[in-house]
């Protein structure tokens, strides 16, 4: 019986496929394309849209009387409502702070709110609370001088939207070298490589947009001090783990 014949020599391992690497090339160009996106929605509408209409609460007096037969909302209005129940619990994940308010008979509704103080934890049924709306929701409730904002209330934090947008931006640029190098060397882009590499790049770009941004929110700091930070600290970071990943290869 005469033996089969072989294409590869005896001893020698087969050649690769190229094609799986450039699926997943063409796979993360895709999703740097949205990363990209989201990183160009953050700065370009989500940051100024959150600032403008901050801005525009800042701004806002009292509303006259005839503003208020106008029906106009830009400006704030106040109103005695009156608490029906409350629901302010925590447990676990599960977290419930609301208020649910009447106006005579006409008007009946539910304000939430981030946490249970100052004003929420000492609300009771019956009690009688001031409310200021503006576009017509319920920003603040105030009783006896103790006031709290509710979570419609606009609040200074562009600095989390910065870092959203940083991240965007960082995960773009990761996957689109990552996937151009797959491209580019299918059976050789090491070391643009998920282990450890790329896990290295994803996981420093989580921890420096948060760990920057959170204390800028905390300490009040403008928002494009997150970026002018984050960045460089992102760069330093892959090019440190380059040099560890360099000194680890034999």
């Amino acid at each position: 019986m005469r033996a089969r014949a072989t294409t590869t020599p005896p001893g020698t391992a087969a050649p690769r496929d190229p094609a799986p690497a450039r699926r997943t090339g063409v796979l993360l160009l895709l999703l740097s394309l949205a990363a990209a996106a989201a990183c160009w929605l953050a700065f370009a509408w989500w940051l100024p849209s959150d600032s403008g209409r901050y801005q525009d609460y800042r701004a806002a007096g009292p509303c006259s009387s005839g503003a208020l037969d106008r029906g106009d909302t830009d400006c704030l209005s106040t109103w005695q409502l009156t608490v029906e129940k409350t629901v302010d619990r925590t447990a676990g994940k599960e977290s419930v702070h609301d208020a649910t308010l009447t106006y005579r008979d006409s008007w009946r509704g539910t304000v939430h709110f981030n946490g249970s103080g100052p004003l929420l934890e000492r609300l009771r049924p019956g009690d009688r609370v001031t409310a200021t709306a503006w576009h017509g929701e319920i920003m603040t409730l105030a009783e006896d001088g103790v006031r709290q904002d509710t979570l419609e209330a606009p609040r200074d934090e562009l600095q989390a939207n910065a870092a959203v947008g940083v991240l965007a931006g960082l995960l773009a640029v990761q996957c689109l070298v990552f996937g151009a190098a797959r491209l580019v060397r299918p059976l050789d882009h090491a070391p643009l490589t998920w282990e450890p590499y790329g896990r290295w790049l994803l996981f420093s770009a989580f921890g420096v947009c948060f760990g920057v941004g959170l204390p800028a929110a905390w300490a009040g700091l403008p928002w494009w001090t997150v970026p002018l930070a984050a960045v460089p600290l992102a760069a330093g970071a892959a090019f440190w783990f380059r040099l560890r990943l360099r000194r680890r290869t034999p």
